[in-house]
């Protein structure tokens, strides 16, 4: 856990579904800002694990987790890993009571954000779409970037808990809004990370000391966090950290779908998707983003 200093907040019961990469250390800051914890996990050893490093308690049911919380966050997988956890009998929405909120951390469609919060409405309950930005270092540091679609008031209540693990919680719509600034955020990174990659290739042919290079251009109108973050990493060649190519594939297939709901057009979006899909063919799956580079070289 990382040094984060917390905001006093009153102490709220609380909920989280999901211990992968992400939710692990969101879970524990929440703890470490003194709220009562219980964790669910599909891995019930991830959850006692959790609970041997930071105490408070631990469900075999995500409708057991929920029980009595006020808010109840998750970050899974994907829409039907969502579902799983939210819905039918062991589901959380069957446990939660009336008037507290569910908090979605999970990078999912704007259609799964909205069918929740109907179906979350329809129980007395409410429901904040909230992807967030940052990655595995973000969420252990505390600093995640947290875009949330959902109801004012509903998220005046979450805001100061969602704290706990991010630098930034923003309302920015009605349900689905969040989803939907995380797929801007992905469109985004991904034309980064390949404008990025194809300027290192190339300077790498040029026979530049590309390490010097970027010191130089991160200094001007080129500089940007990838370029801070990840240039020097994907000179040396190094892709061992932060997302994963099968997570931002992921990721852009929900991108590619909505827009081709809404009628955006994404040709460079498009382009680098299949450039991922390179990597995983090189048996790149589980390398960082940064990991473009490699089918350049």
């Amino acid at each position: 856990m990382s040094s984060k200093t917390y905001e006093p907040t009153p102490a709220r019961r609380v909920a989280f579904l999901g211990l992968g990469v992400m939710g692990y250390p969101m879970a524990g800051h929440l703890a470490h800002a003194g709220h009562a914890v219980t964790v669910y996990n599909r891995t019930p050893a991830k959850a006692q694990s959790w609970v041997g490093e930071h105490g408070h308690a631990a469900a075999t049911t995500p409708a057991a987790a929920a029980a009595g919380a006020d808010i109840v966050f998750a970050c899974v997988g994907n829409d039907d890993d969502l579902r799983g956890v939210v819905l039918g009998e062991h589901g959380a929405f069957s446990g939660m009571k009336p008037g507290a909120t569910f908090v979605d951390h999970t990078t999912a469609s704007a259609e799964v954000a909205r069918e929740l919060s109907a179906a979350a409405l329809l129980l007395g309950l409410r429901f904040i779409d909230a992807p967030v930005s940052g990655g595995n270092l973000g969420a252990i540091n505390g600093a995640l970037t947290v875009m949330c679609g959902g109801e004012a008031a509903a998220f005046a209540s979450i805001h100061p808990v969602a704290m706990a693990f991010s630098k930034a919680v923003t309302l920015l719509g009605a349900s689905g809004a969040g989803q939907l600034a995380k797929m801007v955020n992905q469109i985004a990174i991904a034309g980064l990370v390949q404008g990025l990659a194809e300027a290192i290739a190339f300077g790498d042919k040029a026979g530049l000391d590309m390490k010097a290079v970027l010191g130089v251009i991160g200094k001007g109108a080129a500089q940007s966090w990838q370029l801070d973050n990840r240039g020097p990493t994907m000179v040396e060649d190094r892709f061992d950290f932060g997302f994963a190519v099968d997570w931002m594939r992921k990721d852009l297939g929900l991108v590619l779908d909505e827009a081709r709901r809404n009628g955006a057009r994404l040709p460079v979006t498009a382009l680098v998707d299949q450039f991922y899909a390179d990597v995983q063919a090189q048996g790149g799956n589980r390398l960082d983003t940064s990991s473009l580079v490699k089918r350049l070289r």
